[in-house]
């Protein structure tokens, strides 16, 4: 008869983010050790609360499945001897099967005879295995996992119990010197010792005890706690998916209150009462229904609602007195001025080899300079962005940034307009920190997106110039989501510059400081490496297959919105049959096109109407499909290559190209060469699987 299965992990409070994905593996974990012993049962659901982690197994069998299993053994020509007779090799084997000679069987496996033997495996009683779901507690893996006491086992927090049940037995084993039972705990200040008969139970017994081990439920009983506070008092509650997550996973039993704060503190920006409520406290700001932020505040109380006056005392107590620090910070921060907050720039360290903040500055400074040059920018604008390099950093000197890490830009934003610079420059002090996150909000201004390529390529090319690649998980400076970051960007502005210029420009800045860096052949080729990885993971985000990123990919990345339009390009072609005599006729040039030939073709050693009609082809493609390119127009320059497949038919149908003439061949091949050029320029086609989607 089948029974539930109950595992239950206590421990002391996790911390909120590691929540949810201890969780999600000790879910997935336990499916897949069920199914690799062959245990059959009918759902499997989890649970999680700051203080357990849970998983509920229904209708578990009582035994493994029973399976036949067909063993292979030594070849024929091995198993048997010249008279026939069973070699040592063959009685071995059936021996280790727990069989003999008279159960072999001949089978065939790639025209190779092989000796078999067919063995029925018995399912062992689940009562026996399940004392190995010890090993599945072990495997979860957290953010920091650490030791505790004198256990050798590292984890998250310290374990406190195991609740292990099939149907009413315990099952019996032990984790970090803990013994399973069948005894589980409620909610830390209303709960009680709670024992468990079946696994059936559990959830009931456990909500009767203050613990909603369900993290979804929880999340429901918040969302809809805000949305009668909403109602009530005619107030509009932002719900961050972030926030609202880390806060149910912070509580075993989510009860909302309400708090204020002074009106006073309104006259401070927004942002710094949201960040004080949200990152500091775990709180929701309250907006009114227009949209304008008002001195309350929402908390979510881990437990039921007695008492709730006091604990709403004492939320405003703490956040008064952050709030008060930020007012003081704000004042004294407005006395100063720009120069005095630029002037500490020279004394911190942005990191040991790469200098100062200040050095940081002066780099994207010149970066920025140089990608003004090249773009052109008016001179009004290139004045902009060249204040908004120079001052982009200061605010981190300041006390309200020192305070209220993640507003750096914002606070630099709000004070260059209290100091009296312009709203570009202002803004683009804000916008150079974008995106914050991989697939974050873009700069909207010029000179912000140019300040942002420019602070995160000096980072980028910096950290990577003496040694510092991102391996594994390993990002400390953030590197990969940087250049993510520039990549985007790029997409977006569609400028007219490919991105191994602007490296160069980096490079260029890195070496007027004078700072020691590894070969500079070698940087290049790791920035090369680098940033074709990040390219390879937009291009596939942006559902491009593989194979056509190698094709766009293959020398360099170029223009990046450009290299993106060209692989969306043939992404789309390979799927249309009209393109594909297209393809076979440009993937045999390039074929052919082996040897690098930078000669010029003779028209006089042409011997056939094909060749001729090729060569004035390609003279007049080539300058049609440089017009095209300029204007980075993807799919028409992609037509234009294409109109050159009939003559390359005919030239190939009608001239043997190794002649034997050497002056004609050469031609032949020169010719070939030029034609390949052009369309290499626009990917290498040969990289791209084409037969198997015709």
């Amino acid at each position: 008869m089948a029974k539930d299965v109950l595992l239950e992990i206590g421990l002391e409070e996790l911390p909120a983010r590691f929540v949810d994905d201890a969780e999600k593996q000790l879910k997935e974990n336990t499916a897949s050790w069920l199914q690799e012993q062959r245990i059959s049962y009918h759902s499997i659901c989890s649970y999680s609360t700051p203080r357990r982690l849970t998983v509920h197994i229904t209708k578990v069998a009582e035994e493994q499945e029973t399976i036949e299993e067909e063993a292979k053994g030594p070849a024929e020509k091995i198993a048997k001897d010249e008279e026939g007779n069973w070699t040592k090799a063959a009685i071995g084997f059936t021996k280790g099967q727990g069989k003999d000679v008279s159960d072999i069987y001949m089978k065939e496996v790639k025209g190779t005879n092989y000796i078999h033997v067919s063995k029925v495996i018995k399912g062992k009683a689940t009562s026996e295995l399940l004392p190995d779901l010890q090993s599945i507690i072990e495997s979860i893996q957290f953010g920091k996992n650490m030791r505790w006491g004198t256990e050798t086992l590292r984890y998250a927090r310290p374990i406190r119990w195991v609740v292990a049940l099939f149907g009413s037995e315990v099952i019996p084993f032990e984790v970090a010197s803990v013994a399973t039972s069948n005894v589980t705990y409620g909610h830390r200040f209303l709960g009680e010792k709670i024992t468990l008969e079946t696994p059936k139970e559990y959830r009931e017994k456990l909500a009767k005890n203050f613990v909603i081990v369900d993290a979804k439920e929880r999340e429901k009983m918040i969302v809809d706690a805000i949305q009668a506070a909403e109602a009530k008092h005619h107030y509009h509650i932002p719900v961050d998916a972030d926030l609202l997550t880390e806060v149910r996973n912070l509580v075993e039993y989510p009860t909302l209150f309400i708090g204020s704060f002074e009106e006073k503190y309104l006259s401070l920006p927004s942002e710094v009462l949201i960040t004080s409520m949200k990152e500091h406290q775990r709180y929701f700001p309250v907006m009114s229904e227009d949209g304008n932020l008002l001195p309350h505040f929402v908390g979510v109380r881990n437990g039921d609602d007695a008492s709730l006056t006091t604990v709403i005392k004492g939320n405003e107590k703490v956040l008064r007195a952050r709030l008060s620090d930020a007012a003081f910070f704000y004042t004294e921060d407005k006395k100063r001025s720009i120069e005095f907050f630029q002037e500490k720039l020279g004394k911190v360290v942005f990191q040991e080899k790469l200098g100062t903040i200040a050095n940081k500055t002066n780099r994207i400074s010149g970066i920025t300079k140089q990608l003004g040059t090249r773009l052109e920018l008016e001179q009004e604008m290139t004045k902009d962005a060249l204040r908004a390099a120079e001052i982009c950093k200061f605010d981190l000197m300041t006390n309200m940034v020192n305070e209220f890490t993640k507003l750096q830009g914002i606070i630099g934003e709000k004070y260059a307009r209290h100091f009296g610079e312009t709203e570009q420059v202002s803004m683009a002090i804000k916008e150079h920190y974008l995106p914050v996150q991989a697939n974050g909000e873009l700069p909207e201004s010029e000179i912000g997106a140019m300040l942002s390529i420019a602070d995160k390529l000096d980072t980028i090319v910096g950290c990577i110039s003496i040694g510092l690649i991102p391996t594994g998980s390993q990002d400390p400076y953030g590197l990969r989501r940087q250049a993510l970051g520039v990549m985007r960007i790029l997409e977006e502005r569609k400028w007219n510059i490919t991105l191994e210029e602007l490296l160069a420009f980096a490079l260029e800045q890195l070496r007027k400081t004078g700072i020691e860096t590894k070969n500079e052949q070698e940087v290049q080729q790791e920035l090369h490496t680098f940033f074709t990885a990040r390219a390879s993971f937009i291009l596939k985000e942006a559902d491009v297959e593989q194979d056509i990123t190698q094709a766009v990919l293959h020398e360099k990345i170029g223009n990046v919105s450009y290299t993106i339009a060209k692989a969306q390009s043939l992404s789309e072609k390979r799927s249309d049959e009209a393109f594909k005599p297209v393809q076979e006729a440009l993937v045999r040039l390039l074929n052919l096109a082996k040897q690098d030939l930078t000669g010029d073709v003779d028209p006089t050693l042409f011997e056939t109407d094909s060749e001729k009609e090729l060569y004035r082809a390609f003279e007049s493609v080539k300058g049609n499909y440089n017009e095209k390119n300029q204007r980075k127009d993807a799919k028409e320059a992609l037509n234009v290559l294409s109109s050159l497949s009939a003559y390359i038919h005919e030239f190939f149908e009608h001239n043997m190209v190794m002649a034997e003439d050497e002056n004609i061949r050469t031609n032949r091949l020169t010719l070939v060469h030029h034609i390949a050029k052009l369309i290499r320029d626009y990917a290498d086609l040969t990289k791209i699987e084409w037969k198997q989607h015709f």
